[in-house]
């Protein structure tokens, strides 16, 4: 299994089991550097999802008290682990990775700190079972990626942007 895209690639790889052994072992080093309790982490994205074709990156949703506030000792204990902070601006989340090496080209992980189980929380986890559960809405949403890249050389930012319709659609089914 290999990990990582350089920074605006785009490019998906078939589902490896390893992915969830890697998230497993991840989990368990967070577990041990940081204040973090074990329901506060979760395996999100396409790389959660058996089957789901993805970009070869681990999401891990982290939930903490508050956003705006957020313990020192998390950032320490992820920074630790190799847990970079971006500059990303979403509202209500940070977001750190983790790159291959100290040139900071390549991510293989991401982290979104969000507020346990709140809106944000509540959506990733929701879509991820929703996935996992509906052989249709999966295999809908592994052919508009597909579809995507075999039509269009854009970036990052043009791949999340052709998704977000359809996980809008997927979110308000939990309401």
């Amino acid at each position: 299994m290999k990990l990582g895209l350089k920074r605006n690639e785009v490019r998906l790889v078939a589902y490896a089991d390893e992915w969830h052994n890697e998230f497993v072992n991840v989990k368990q080093n967070i577990l041990n550097s940081t204040p973090i309790q074990e329901r506060q982490i979760e395996h999100v994205g396409s790389t959660s999802i058996k089957g789901m074709v993805a970009k070869p990156i681990l999401d891990i949703a982290i939930g903490v008290d508050d956003i705006n506030n957020v313990d020192r000792a998390i950032f320490q204990g992820l920074n630790h682990l190799g847990f970079l902070r971006l500059r990303v601006q979403r509202p209500n989340e940070i977001v750190l990775a983790k790159f291959t090496d100290g040139t900071y080209e390549e991510k293989t992980h991401y982290i979104h700190l969000v507020e346990y189980d709140n809106e944000i929380w509540k959506n990733l986890i929701f879509f991820r079972d929703y996935l996992i559960s509906n052989d249709a809405a999966r295999e809908q949403y592994k052919n508009l990626k597909i579809e995507y890249l075999n039509q269009n050389n854009g970036g990052i930012k043009e791949y999340t942007d052709n998704k977000e319709k359809f996980v809008r659609n997927i979110y308000e089914k939990r309401k």
